[in-house]
């Protein structure tokens, strides 16, 4: 009895261990590695987040932006990271769609966990304003025997993907793609009648629309949004099914203990749930998400799939 009574005193000790260090995590500065440049979504989100939790912890959230590689670089930076709770990469959709789109992206998915998925802007399809097509049945039966092409932010974002989605799958009509290098330089080529339309996420897209200086053609939503409750969804207009998003991601190194990870996950959720960021996210033009852990595992392993098969048919290439 004795030593039964032993070994299940350790046993409890070794259980009660990984719950004891979530429980005093955080006791020193976090690091967000933002896998893109200053003022990007990554950065601007993180930066938001970031600060939100350093007041709710007390505990220092160190920026560091490592751009560089389509989002490659910070993530493969985070992957070899020490796995302690202390080390969380900020990054796009970028994360599952570099798997495929990329050769050697230099991570796996299986080198992460999902801490959160905080924040979501669709991406939305508009035109310029003397396009005498307006809608997208419209768009598609002309380019069937005309020439069109549209703007993006570049080679591999969401916002082409969505586009060739949109084009050469769904609707299975060819539109040349003219990729630029972020979302402003793309909706001024549309604006200057460089491109007949544009696939823009709709935080970059939004205030080009009201001024009525580009015309919105399409959500790639499953619901209408109501900034723009005019606007038909792609699938409302019975082009094909479509649904695409630019998400931010909060991943942390696969080995780090999950209790830090659902404590992460517990603490973002807990934040957006009371309000305190709704302003914030409002700016920035993004919405709100609060995916539990696995639930957000589960989103990404989904988007990975979903965005290589949409490489593979479509034969994308990153530059």
């Amino acid at each position: 009895m004795k030593t039964l009574s032993s070994f299940t005193i350790f046993l409890s000790l070794v259980c009660a261990a990984p719950a004891a260090r979530a429980q005093a995590w955080p006791d020193r500065p976090v690091h967000f590695v933002v896998a893109f440049a200053p003022a990007g979504p990554a950065d601007v989100i993180g930066r938001i987040v970031g600060q939100a939790l350093q007041d709710k912890w007390k505990q220092t959230v160190v920026i560091d932006n490592r751009g560089g590689g389509g989002g490659n670089i910070g993530a493969s930076v985070v992957a070899r990271a020490e796995p302690d709770g202390y080390n969380v990469l900020v990054t796009t959709s970028a994360f599952p769609v570099n798997l495929t789109l990329y050769e050697k992206p230099g991570y796996a998915l299986a080198d992460f966990h999902a801490a959160a998925i905080a924040a979501t802007t669709p991406n939305i399809l508009v035109r310029t304003p003397s396009l005498k097509q307006t809608t997208l049945p419209e768009i598609v039966a002309a380019a069937r025997t005309e020439n069109f092409s549209y703007s993006s932010a570049g080679v591999g974002t969401t916002t082409q993907l969505a586009g060739e989605l949109i084009f050469r799958i769904e609707a299975k009509v060819d539109v040349r793609h003219v990729p630029f290098t972020g979302a402003a330089p793309a909706a001024n080529a549309l604006m200057a009648g460089q491109v007949q339309l544009a696939m823009l996420t709709l935080s970059s897209a939004g205030e080009f629309i009201k001024a009525g200086s580009i015309k919105p053609v399409a959500i790639t939503t499953a619901k209408r949004v109501a900034a723009f409750p005019d606007v038909p969804t792609v699938n409302e207009t019975g082009v094909g099914k479509v649904e695409a998003a630019t998400d931010i991601y909060f991943l942390m190194p696969a080995k780090t203990p999950m209790a830090i990870i659902e404590k992460f996950n517990a603490d973002v959720n807990d934040l957006i749930k009371s309000g305190a960021l709704d302003k914030a996210f409002a700016a920035a033009g993004v919405s709100p998400v609060t995916l539990s852990q696995a639930e957000a595992d589960a989103y990404t392993v989904g988007e990975a799939k979903k965005w290589g098969d949409v490489i593979r048919a479509t034969g994308v290439k990153a530059e």
